[in-house]
């Protein structure tokens, strides 16, 4: 099922806490075990049945995106990129994105998210097709000081989020991604810059809330959710990605076989991108997913 909503993947900022590497790249294009950062928000996005997708990066790394990614033609989907000048804050994406929203319903996620477990797509799916308010996945951590916060009673209503408190109500955490109706824009422009000087996502997740509009869903033991923006995270990311891998046999946010099994590319597709990697084993990955049709 195809998803009207629009997509934005937020893979700007410096990346100050994984420095040196970042001195020369951006965070989301080195590899988190076998594959660019990059393709785990994209695959997300395409699991939730979303083919039109901006990719909001910084000025100097937007021609290595390009040549990475492309148009997404070869996958079955759009994909557009801007930059943005300085990393401003999170909800800053909304206003980049003005034009390409184009007053529809729109998902962002942050290029430095990893998501994945059982049911997944039907669980982005669902959301997705939800047109009002706005909507939050919240993920029981052992240390919520680290993350905004959500706190919440037994029918699920939300009841307030706090950005790195020191005393957290909860230990459920939001992940970084965020589906938001048509009015995301207008509320954007109404936000005023914190003392970071940056337009906060969850000032924008509170204006919502104010219009008791915003709703929360949990993800439970069955979905995994990884934030690899420091070495240790990134460590633990690629530990993950291999395991599971290297047990299943199966890759985890390869976009080629996602748009392979949702029928956004037919065979003779899925082959032609394979055999321009079949020197790896990711291309003999793709390759053998046709011959053993699995």
């Amino acid at each position: 099922m195809v998803s009207n909503r629009k997509g934005i993947i937020l893979a700007g900022g410096n990346g100050s806490r994984l420095y040196p590497i970042t001195n020369v790249i951006s965070k989301q294009l080195i590899p988190v075990y076998d594959k660019p950062m990059i393709y785990y928000p994209l695959s997300t996005l395409m699991l939730a049945g979303i083919t039109e997708i901006l990719i909001i990066t910084n000025k100097k790394d937007i021609d290595i995106f390009k040549n990475l990614l492309g148009n997404g033609e070869d996958l079955g989907i759009s994909i557009k990129y801007k930059f943005q000048e300085e990393p401003n804050g999170i909800a800053e994406a909304f206003l980049i994105a003005e034009s390409f929203i184009d007053n529809k319903p729109s998902v962002l996620i942050l290029g430095d998210n990893i998501f994945h477990g059982n049911q997944l797509s039907e669980r982005l799916k669902k959301i997705c097709s939800i047109n009002n308010g706005a909507t939050i996945f919240a993920y029981q951590v052992k240390d919520p000081g680290r993350y905004g916060i959500v706190e919440f009673d037994n029918s699920l209503k939300v009841l307030s989020i706090e950005e790195k408190p020191k005393h957290p109500k909860t230990n459920y955490a939001l992940t970084g991604i965020y589906f938001y109706d048509e009015t995301v824009v207008e509320k954007t422009k109404c936000l005023v810059p914190s003392k970071r000087g940056e337009l906060e996502i969850s000032d924008l997740n509170n204006l919502y809330l104010k219009e008791n509009n915003l709703n929360v869903d949990i993800l439970g033991r069955g979905i995994v959710w990884l934030d690899t923006g420091t070495p240790e995270s990134l460590n633990e990311a690629c530990n993950y990605i291999s395991t599971i891998e290297h047990r299943q046999g199966l890759k985890i946010s390869s976009p080629e076989e996602i748009a392979w099994r949702m029928n956004l590319i037919d065979s003779n597709q899925l082959k032609k991108l394979a055999l321009k990697l079949n020197k790896s084993s990711y291309g003999k990955y793709l390759l053998d997913l046709l011959e053993k049709n699995f």
